[in-house]
């Protein structure tokens, strides 16, 4: 008997087809976030939520799917430019915009939430945790220091430099005009390597002895240099540089 090919449904037509409606109602991402928490959402269906909209034949989740393909993943996007993301077929200027502002103001909210309470830097661990996630992929290097009270604990980080660790770019005078601001009794250097190796460098090196030798000087010592790099995070003091 000759089979019908019509009354069998070939899923890869459903699936270039399908329409947001056709997903049951529990598991839509508005319905679902609004019966089971906006924490219960995948990666895509949260992307999805902010593009509001699909394409012809494809729902916003799909559409999401693939801006996390195309970028690696949702580590990935936060190193993916707005054109890229446009590049992706559904996804326009503004659709990009509120995707790269809800990724910045979630980096934001981190930060806002740490500085919220003083925490403890007592170990290189306690830094890099404390840094790792809003420098690991930063696209450009910038340098930081953590200020520091007296029983060791963040009282804020002030970035002072973008685009290197050069002698001409990070002056001593900046570092320890804002621990004096900010009476700390120490200080921490942290900055990221955008290629990803946190290895120290030479200059990264011969820069921290000199910042260190200052701070001595000065009664507000260096206590370590944080590397953050993409793979992992280098510790001066854990690499016996003090």
């Amino acid at each position: 008997m000759r089979r019908n090919d019509s009354a069998i449904p070939d899923s890869r037509l459903m699936d270039a087809s399908l329409t947001m409606k056709d997903i049951p109602e529990s598991e839509r991402p508005y319905e679902k976030a609004e019966s089971k928490g906006v924490r219960t959402l995948t990666n895509a269906e949260l992307i999805a939520v902010l593009l509001t909209t699909g394409r012809t034949g494809e729902t916003a989740v799909q559409t999401a799917q693939k801006a996390l393909v195309m970028s690696g993943g949702l580590s990935g996007l936060l190193d993916t430019s707005l054109e890229e993301l446009q590049e992706v077929p559904g996804i326009g200027r503004v659709k990009s915009i509120r995707i790269l502002a809800a990724l910045e103001l979630g980096q934001r909210a981190v930060s806002d939430r740490q500085r919220e309470t003083r925490t403890a830097a007592e170990s290189p661990d306690d830094v890099i945790r404390y840094v790792e996630a809003s420098m690991r992929y930063l696209p450009r290097e910038e340098f930081h220091v953590l200020l520091l009270d007296t029983r060791n604990r963040i009282i804020k980080s002030v970035r002072i430099s973008q685009g290197g660790l050069a002698s001409a770019v990070i002056h001593p005078r900046d570092i320890f005009r804002e621990a004096v601001k900010a009476n700390a009794a120490s200080i921490v250097l942290v900055h990221n390597h955008p290629s990803g190796d946190s290895a120290p460098s030479r200059a990264d090196v011969e820069s921290t002895r000199k910042f260190t030798k200052l701070g001595n000087m000065m009664g507000i010592p260096v206590l370590d240099h944080i590397i953050v790099g993409a793979e992992s995070s280098s510790s001066f003091k854990r690499l016996g540089l003090f």
